[in-house]
């Protein structure tokens, strides 16, 4: 009953006259945030520049503490935040609804849910967040624990808080497949082109959320970009990885789950000699000139690159499944695929393609249109990019001894 009224109110809270309203996002301010305590307890302070929704809740196996905003840019809040004796270790990201951010007070002893309240400065419109929590028995609390009714208890892989050095920084293309007069797959008045364009917006904002991922998307609406095109955009904006994003259909058969496709060897060398015919000679390697270079010496130089990106790409596809089947998802019967799809042909970076379910008939519709199934999937791929990024770069480390 308690937790009921504490979630009611706060998403109810009113901005005071003069401040920003509830449905912009806020900063952490971290010079007056603090998780502090002892064994008689825990309190948690978080300043934000200014007020917006937030709610609270505690989910057992292990013990957390749950704080949702919409939306708070964690970024700022100093390696050393967590000063709580009872609270094992503090966890920031995105929460299972789009738009809303997500802190998790990971607990190693029970803590009950005390106090949970917001004070707005009516002059700054900044806002402070108190949670105060005191010990309990474990029986206790994990009777109180689940949360609010009508919000999914999903928990997307979280971001343990540490502010990325400048270098850690990299990008990623998201490519929404289809687009304008290429609708794609059709399938109930709906269009792929349509849901991959959601799907990819959301997985963009999941993605920035981390403070370490930039994301560029090779279209942004429901127009047509030519496939070679995609690439192109890719490439001038230094991306380090491309990731196709598609739920096709099929004719004949059944088919569900997700797939994850890279280049098949057998449409390399194809794909170097239709590189050469279709693109710009300047456009075909990120600070490589060829213009004036002839045939055999663009094939050679693409078929290098691809020596060390094919690799790495697969590596990536490899993760990725590994991710989205850990995160309860239904993968295809044969999950990771080879093909010679136009968008992975690409020399110079890392590529996949991403089938997140199929839209024929038993398809996954049902799965691409729930937020909740949504927001794993949009989980899933972020921790596999983050996952991915830190090997790669450990492995660029050696080879570039």
């Amino acid at each position: 009953m308690v937790r009921a009224f504490l979630i009611a109110v706060l998403l109810c809270l009113a901005a005071p006259l003069g401040a920003q309203t509830l449905g912009a996002s806020a900063r952490a301010l971290p010079d007056a945030s603090s998780l502090e305590g002892g064994r008689r307890g825990t309190e948690l302070r978080l300043s934000l520049s200014q007020a917006v929704p937030f709610r609270v809740f505690t989910l057992d196996d292990p013990m957390r503490v749950v704080v949702d905003f919409r939306t708070v840019d964690f970024s700022a809040l100093p390696e050393g935040f967590n000063a709580a004796q009872l609270v094992e270790s503090v966890a920031m990201g995105g929460a299972s609804s789009p738009g809303w951010s997500r802190m998790v007070l990971t607990l190693n002893a029970a803590q009950s849910l005390d106090v949970a309240a917001m004070e707005t400065d009516e002059e700054t419109g900044q806002a402070i967040v108190t949670i105060s929590l005191s010990p309990t028995d474990p029986e206790a609390f994990a009777e109180a624990a689940g949360p609010p009714p009508g919000l999914d208890a999903v928990l997307l892989p979280v971001v343990s808080h540490a502010p990325p050095a400048a270098d850690e920084t990299f990008t990623v293309m998201l490519d929404p497949g289809h687009g304008g007069v290429d609708p794609g797959a059709l399938r109930e008045g709906l269009t792929e082109a349509d849901l991959i364009l959601s799907f990819a917006r959301e997985l963009r904002e999941v993605m920035r959320r981390t403070g370490r991922i930039e994301v560029a998307m090779t279209r942004d609406a429901d127009v047509f970009v030519p496939l070679p095109t995609r690439v192109t955009l890719a490439r001038a904006a230094g991306a380090d990885l491309f990731i196709s994003i598609h739920a096709d259909a099929i004719t004949v058969g059944r088919a569900q789950g997700a797939t994850v496709y890279t280049l098949s060897d057998e449409a390399t060398d194809a794909a170097t000699a239709a590189l050469a015919e279709q693109h710009d000679r300047a456009d075909l390697l990120q600070g490589v000139d060829l213009t004036g270079s002839d045939d055999e010496v663009v094939g050679v130089l693409l078929d290098l690159a691809r020596i060390e990106t094919a690799p790495r790409s697969q590596a990536f596809a490899d993760i990725l499944v590994q991710a989205i089947d850990r995160a309860g998802i239904d993968l295809h019967a044969q999950p990771r695929s080879e093909g010679g799809f136009s968008v992975l042909k690409a020399a110079d970076f890392p590529a996949v393609l991403l089938e997140i379910g199929f839209l024929s008939e038993g398809g996954d519709l049902e799965n691409i249109q729930d937020p909740a199934w949504r927001a794993r999937m949009q989980a899933a791929i972020t921790g596999a990019v983050l996952a991915w990024s830190e090997a790669d770069a450990a492995a660029g480390a050696l080879r570039r001894q």
